[in-house]
């Protein structure tokens, strides 16, 4: 299972990275229009919502990799119990609030594919493609903050500033 896991988190962290490139690919495109006289319709909307896809779909991955900022003010004072009760505090909430950012971003999808919505600008693009890098990125955060609550339960969590060790 956590071969799987990682698998998914990378994989959605490559992702962001081609939706990264999809981003340079948009600027330069649009600057080479510029300079030699001719116009891509789109290509700051595509360039948004490329950025949008990669910021989402890296959440996850930065998460395990204990690269979100943390405000570690009141944890790093905690030990033993008090400790490991306000980081199960902390991680079910995060389950929650990720849980229903996934929920309503899955639902965005699906009423925007239901109700046609496009785009307002001139490329015209149905809106649920653009929101499926945001679904996506959400719905693999909540899977990583589930996964982070059970490895708090087991023990196997590393905690930032803590001398525990993180199950590999």
């Amino acid at each position: 299972m956590r071969r799987a896991l990682d698998a998914l988190y990378d994989g959605c962290a490559w992702l962001a990275a081609v939706f990264m490139i999809g981003v340079l690919v948009m600027v330069l495109l649009s600057v080479l229009g510029r300079q030699l006289h001719f116009h891509v319709p789109g290509t700051d909307a595509y360039a948004g919502y490329s950025m949008a896809a990669a910021g989402f779909l890296a959440l996850a991955h930065t998460l395990k990799r204990n690269e979100h900022i943390r405000v570690t003010l009141v944890l790093g004072k905690l030990t033993g119990g008090a400790r490991r009760g306000m980081e199960l505090w902390s991680l079910s909430a995060a389950v929650l609030l990720s849980g229903l950012f996934a929920w309503f971003s899955l639902r965005l999808v699906m009423q925007s594919h239901e109700f046609n919505d496009i785009s307002t600008g001139n490329d015209a693009t149905p809106l649920w493609i653009p929101q499926l890098g945001m679904a996506l990125g959400t719905l693999v955060l909540f899977i990583a903050f589930v996964d982070e609550w059970v490895l708090e339960l087991r023990g196997q969590r590393q905690h930032i500033g803590g001398p525990e060790t993180r199950h590999e």
